[in-house]
Parts: structure tokens; sequence; C-alpha cells
């Protein structure tokens, strides 16, 4: 499934860099993970970086996008082959 931010987040830059696929951005508020493009790092690593690096622990699975290993393989090499 994608991840999403939650209301928590500080703001403090360190998953936007962190995104092989670009998806986080800074909302009006908080940042922000476009659910099109989050692969939960799939094609890219063992686990999604964003939550590795998030000091509070407000990036968690967005319940609305349950999405499988294989669909979220499909997304990476969707987003980053000519295919």
């Amino acid at each position: 499934m994608a991840l999403l931010i939650n209301d928590p987040c500080i703001n403090c830059d360190m998953c936007k860099p962190e995104c092989p696929n670009e998806a986080i951005s800074m909302g009006a508020k908080i940042y922000l993970i476009d659910p099109d493009k989050c692969t939960e790092c799939v094609g890219h690593y063992d686990q999604p970086t964003c939550v590795a690096v998030c000091p509070i622990n407000c990036v968690k699975p967005n319940p609305n996008r349950r999405e499988t290993e294989e669909a979220l393989y499909e997304k990476f090499v969707e987003l980053h082959f000519d295919v």
C-alpha cells in the first residue's frame, strides 16, 4: 500500500530527499505523499526510506491505498522504465 504522512509531521525535511520516486512534496501544512508515485521503495530498497528517516514516526500505511507488493513493483517499473 502507499504511505501517508500524519498530522504530527514537524516538516523536518528528512523524508523528501530520501524518496527515490519523488513522491513527497510540501502540502499546505505538512509534507504529502503522492500515492500514485509511492511504491514503499519496492524496486529500490528493502524498506521505505521515509519511514526509516522520520524522527517522529509519522509516516504510516495509507488505509485507502492497499496494494500488493506485485502492484507496487509494477508501479515502480512504470515510473522508472519505458514500458
